[in-house]
């Protein structure tokens, strides 16, 4: 069955911070969108997301354009060239980041979470690093395809901590894998099929460190067909409650022709 992708960014600097660290891309023609929340001093967040989005766009534009160009990487040749591309998109990114970091002083230390994903053929592959993430909408529930890689996540993985423990974390937001910290990244990369009515969300975690999954199901339940209504809502519910941090949101629904 042919499928029609409708899609839909915005990205917020939240009520605390000075400036906006969040980056986005939709690339329609790919069916390819993403968020990469940046972290650094001074602006080198910005300039870590911005790196990586641009990278990532430019990767897929022109290997869109050339099949035979070279890439940075080799293929692995368990994988389908849509999921290697979808890995060499990221993992280019990462060194550019750090290229980037090891030229110039004030951009040490920088990187960037990235969280995206590319509908291609009846699929949707999702590729992260970090603690940005992507959710699944499907028939009135909500499923977190990603797995942060935070210190958070560790912790609850290996000791099963309760909900005040949870709660109480002191380092909720120390992420254990991210782009441009070194030359080389391992990406996470998943593949599942997608269904017509599907709803994928990309957030960075100003969204959900602020609002509920619940709360996120709510709010996109009650849009209807206004994904641009969707971005917005969720990232005014995010500032109500608080808006630590920067709040990026991509949306895209699966249709049918």
């Amino acid at each position: 069955m042919a499928l029609k992708i409708t899609h839909m960014g915005e990205t917020n600097v939240g009520m605390k911070r000075a400036h906006n660290e969040d980056n986005f891309l939709v690339l329609p023609e790919e069916n390819l969108y993403l968020v990469a929340d940046g972290m650094g001093g001074h602006s080198s967040g910005e300039v870590a997301s911005q790196i990586a989005v641009e990278a990532i766009n430019n990767f897929f534009k022109a290997t869109g354009q050339d099949s035979e160009i070279t890439w940075p990487y080799k293929m692995d040749k368990n994988r389908p060239y849509d999921e290697n591309r979808f890995i060499m998109s990221i993992k280019l990114a990462n060194l550019r980041i750090h290229e980037a970091a090891q030229r110039e002083a004030r951009y040490r230390g920088m990187g960037t979470t990235v969280a995206g994903m590319v509908i291609v053929e009846g699929h949707v592959l999702t590729a992260h690093v970090g603690d940005s993430r992507v959710y699944l909408i499907r028939q009135g529930k909500i499923s977190q395809i990603t797995e942060d890689h935070s210190l958070l996540n560790d912790y609850i993985k290996a000791k099963k901590l309760t909900a005040e423990e949870i709660e109480n974390f002191p380092h909720k937001n120390v992420i254990v894998r991210a782009l441009g910290m070194k030359d080389t990244v391992l990406v996470d990369l998943s593949r599942q099929v997608v269904e017509v009515g599907d709803l994928l969300l990309g957030c960075s975690d100003g969204l959900n460190g602020m609002i509920t999954d619940d709360e996120m199901l709510k709010i996109v339940t009650a849009m209807g067909d206004d994904l641009k209504k969707g971005c917005s809502d969720l990232i005014a519910a995010a500032n109500a409650n608080g808006g630590v941090d920067n709040t990026t949101v991509t949306l895209a629904r699966v249709d049918s022709l």
